[in-house]
């Protein structure tokens, strides 16, 4: 059988003090390294930056005739990573039956996301897209000042928090070798954004997590199950949750990340095995293959 097609793609051009794809690249290893039962690559994997801003990207304007089976868009940009054009061709590839892995972070950060047909909807920012639900346009980290809302605080970047699922388990969370029958635990972020299942898609929210700061429950994750209005879709709170920096803060991360970071994720290898479980669910869920 013919391996899985991977583009693993952020918005911003390559920037080594950034969240350039460099920075994903412990995912990028995990999902090549994959094998099925036969001893076969499960997957083929592409990790790129996007072109130069200011124009469209050569890829995602044209994903639809591209042959991906899914993407994994990383918007790590501040509102300008996706022109019109990128905002077509990945929802016209969507719209063709394939998978698509969205997710960004707290505040503003990767919206231009928000023009993406119907997972663009899940994501709330601060100034686009706004939860509906306005008890929730509140601050919830207040350690770094300059973030404000969606910023919930699951935790320090390193360390590791605890899942809620959302019944009935679903495929991308389901782990059989877990005494709940599901993962357990994510990396943590002290400043996750904020997603939710729009009312009008096949969507509902998979995953909660919940602050140390102020004990509310955030949504992690949303799952879009495959249907007339496209292909199968998660939409994720933070990428930091597949980030090198949140698997193991000894890889490093951009300059203007100030926060002290915490080691759970090296202390409880539980939690590390559960986030490279859920990884690989989600990849072989948009193909189709669980």
């Amino acid at each position: 059988m013919r391996p899985i097609q991977i583009l693993l793609q952020t918005t911003i051009p390559p920037v080594a003090d950034d969240w350039s794809i460099a920075r994903f690249s412990r995912l990028t290893e995990l999902l090549r390294a994959h094998r099925d039962p036969d001893g076969r690559a499960t997957f083929n994997v592409v990790a790129r930056d996007r072109d130069p801003l200011g124009q469209p990207d050569s890829i995602l304007s044209r994903l639809d005739e591209s042959g991906f089976d899914q993407l994994w868009l990383f918007a790590v940009d501040e509102g300008d990573g996706l022109t019109p054009e990128d905002c077509a061709g990945i929802t016209r590839f969507r719209l063709a039956g394939r998978g698509l892995f969205v997710t960004r972070d707290h505040m503003d950060l990767g919206c231009s996301l928000c023009s993406l047909g119907g997972v663009g909807k899940a994501h709330h920012f601060h100034t686009r897209n706004l939860d509906p639900d306005q008890s929730r346009r509140v601050t919830d980290d207040p350690y770094t000042p300059q973030i404000s809302w969606p910023n919930f605080h699951s935790g320090a970047n390193g360390d590791f928090q605890e899942v809620t699922i959302v019944a009935p388990i679903h495929p991308v969370l389901a782990d059989p070798d877990s005494p709940t029958g599901a993962i357990r635990f994510l990396p943590a972020h002290p400043h996750e954004g904020a997603v939710g299942a729009p009312a009008d898609e096949p969507a509902r929210v998979i995953a909660r997590g919940k602050s140390k700061v102020t004990e509310k429950r955030f949504n992690l994750a949303v799952a879009f199950e495959p249907s007339v209005r496209g292909g199968p879709a998660v939409a994720q709170s933070t990428f930091h949750h597949l980030a090198d920096y949140n698997w193991d803060t000894r890889l490093g991360c951009p300059s203007f990340v100030t926060e002290l970071p915490g080691n759970g994720m090296q202390t409880e290898p539980q939690a590390l095995r559960d986030t490279r479980r859920y990884a690989v669910n989600v990849a072989l869920w948009l193909a189709g293959a669980i």
